[in-house]
């Protein structure tokens, strides 16, 4: 089952994190920006409240959450209700597929990759946000885990791990960058944006079929 229930009983909770974070939030979003496809028919797959979708221009989305759904559709996104490890989606329909933080709460990762693998075009696009599990800000949200309402239900990845995985599927041709370089609570102001990982905590990596 998809970890819904936190999303379902704390949506307020769960967007005051951005208002709270809007540096750290407006980071990743140019991050995710920076490998995203300028063109083509995009879809957001675990689209939440669409905190992402709505400024990246991205217009369909995939939530198992019925409550988070609801908040999308009011933001203007056509929302398919299901899960990342069954897409109710034809093959090949899509020329890119976004995921934000949504790898830390599937049930089975590699099949959420087949199954976005499957949607996508010939040389479409995957782009994965998450935070890495060995960055600072990850090993934090991995010790206290169990105080968060919403990561004590997390996996967490590295960067390593989930291109091994994207590997395995078939995936290729990887670019990455990361951003936020600090805590949280430190952020003043909009972090940087570098290629590569292993310094900051958000990583972005796209993948082509």
């Amino acid at each position: 089952m998809p970890k819904i229930e936190p999303f379902e009983e704390h949506i307020d909770l769960y967007e005051g994190w951005f208002e709270k974070n809007k540096y750290a939030y407006e980071s990743e979003l140019e991050a995710i920006r920076s490998l995203l496809p300028k063109k083509g028919k995009g879809i957001e797959i675990g689209v939440g409240s669409g905190k992402f979708a709505v400024p990246l221009g991205i217009k369909v989305g995939v939530e198992p959450s019925e409550k988070m759904g609801r908040v999308s559709i009011k933001r203007g996104i056509e929302v398919i209700k299901g899960v990342a490890e069954a897409l109710p989606i034809d093959d090949a329909e899509f020329d890119f597929a976004l995921m934000v933080t949504t790898i830390c709460f599937v049930d089975d990762i590699k099949k959420a990759f087949s199954e976005v693998y499957r949607i996508l075009k010939p040389n479409g696009s995957l782009i994965i946000g998450f935070v890495d599990r060995e960055s600072p800000l990850g090993k934090e949200y991995e010790a206290h885990k169990n105080e968060n309402l919403f990561y004590k239900y997390a996996t967490f990845y590295t960067t390593e791990e989930i291109v091994n995985l994207l590997k395995k599927i078939d995936f290729k041709t990887f670019s990455f960058v990361q951003t936020i370089f600090h805590k949280l609570d430190e952020i003043k102001a909009c972090e940087p944006i570098e290629e590569g990982y292993g310094k900051g905590s958000f990583v972005v990596i796209k993948a082509v079929k």
